[in-house]
């Protein structure tokens, strides 16, 4: 993959060891070898590392390392890194900064070159660019779950296909829980959809020229805007580096509420650099500096609005969300339907159980429809049609699986036998079938 000092994530790395996955095996390393490698690595540091004095304390502990025998054991390169790694973020408190073993049959092809594009383009394609899943759900809440933050160069039309695809819902949702960074430039684009007037999103400041890049809002992004949708951020302890840019961003604007976990805490960019025959580092050269706070998140991560275990977060957005849309709408239908949504999740968060004698209760003809049980779930089908299971969310009522629109509530008589069963639609309307037999 191409790397520029702008990526935000050590994607080069994932795509070395996918290389040498392939390989028979990390070359061996003599002592020779190591002393030669840590000193190129801690003039490299020195060189470029953006915080010069971190530099220098980084490299001086990695000599003492080598002198005390620590990496004695570490016989070839694999492990060779991943002992410098680890000795690297103990004292730069650093999870960009990293080692990892160089591909054995790695080319020197220029960042820009035809090749190297293409080769970066084949890689992003087989991860569909990071967009991992785009769908409506329940509520007309836009769910994105992104992976990465790949190049607009490249992902531009994906990411531009999915927000159009997203452009006519309620409230949307990203979610970050597996995301682990990629390039600013994809937070300019994305961001752009969710702002009315030109926004300073993130400065990165750059130890080679001591200089400054600002980042805002593009002027223009194909498709709707979502500027008055509201938005929410799902995030987890694997939330890294450019996805926490896009999330501190937003929450920083005010302009997304974020839920999930506290962040990983990376917040300097860089690049990757070849420093030995076996070896290269990605060495952060910059770092994020939020223009609203003059702070970034290196070290902390980006702290939750509602802080919940990243496995419930989805459900709990989604819930916000629905719960803000219809405390804002003042259509009774609309709010029906924000209703119909907030139980069946409700229901999907603590649904109810049944013993075999209690589901066969519900078992018989209702008019035109059979209910019976098949393999211990509940299952209904109407003359003409294909059956349905039936999902329990309370002690009388059940989701049809599959149809978001029809749930069925059975009654009993005054002798606490079913008698007849109630269909409710999320319009509001409702029709009733009596139990026969």
């Amino acid at each position: 993959m191409k790397v520029t000092r702008l990526v935000m994530m050590v994607m080069p790395f994932a795509l070395a060891s996918m290389v040498l996955a392939q390989a028979p095996g990390p070359p061996p390393v003599d002592a020779a070898q190591k002393k030669q490698a840590i000193e190129s690595l801690s003039k490299l540091l020195k060189e470029n590392y953006i915080f010069p004095d971190v530099a220098e304390k980084t490299g001086e502990f990695l000599q003492k390392q080598l002198a005390s025998g620590a990496y004695d054991k570490a016989d070839n390169a694999a492990d060779l890194a991943q002992a410098l790694t680890k000795d690297l973020q103990a004292v730069a408190k650093d999870r960009h900064l990293r080692v990892g073993v160089r591909p054995p049959d790695e080319k020197p092809v220029a960042d820009d070159s035809p090749e190297a594009r293409e080769r970066q383009k084949r890689e992003m394609r087989r991860t569909n660019f990071g967009f991992e899943k785009v769908e409506v759900l329940p509520g007309n809440i836009g769910y994105l779950d992104l992976r990465g933050f790949m190049t607009p160069q490249i992902a531009g039309d994906t990411a531009v296909a999915a927000m159009t695809f997203l452009g006519n819902c309620d409230a949307l949702i990203f979610d970050l829980r597996n995301n682990g960074g990629g390039e600013p430039a994809m937070i300019q684009l994305l961001s752009t959809y969710l702002f009315a007037e030109p926004t300073h999103l993130n400065d990165l400041y750059w130890r080679k020229g001591d200089k400054r890049d600002q980042f805002w809002t593009l002027p223009y992004a194909p498709g709707p805007s979502l500027v008055q949708v509201p938005v929410y951020v799902l995030t987890s302890s694997h939330t890294f580096s450019a996805a926490e840019e896009f999330t501190n961003n937003l929450k920083v604007l005010k302009r997304a509420t974020v839920v999930g976990e506290t962040t990983g805490g990376g917040a300097n960019p860089g690049e990757g650099f070849p420093f030995d025959p076996f070896f290269r580092a990605f060495v952060p050269t910059g770092r994020a500096i939020n223009p609203t706070t003059g702070t970034n998140w290196e070290g902390t991560g980006v702290e939750p609005d509602v802080k919940v275990p990243e496995t419930e977060a989805l459900a709990v957005a989604r819930m916000e969300a629905l719960k803000a849309l219809k405390a804002k709408s003042e259509d009774p239908q609309d709010r029906a339907r924000y209703d119909w949504s907030i139980e069946a999740l409700e229901a999907a968060a603590s649904p109810a159980t049944f013993t075999a004698k209690e589901l066969a209760s519900f078992a018989g003809t209702y008019g035109p429809r059979k209910v019976w049980i098949e393999d211990g779930k509940l299952v209904q089908q109407r003359e003409g049609r294909s059956k349905v299971a039936l999902i329990p969310m309370t002690g009388t009522t059940f989701a049809a699986q599959g149809v978001d629109y029809v749930r069925f509530t059975f009654v009993k008589d005054e002798k606490g036998k079913v008698s007849k069963v109630v269909l409710s639609y999320d319009d509001g309307n409702r029709s009733e079938d009596a139990k026969t037999k």
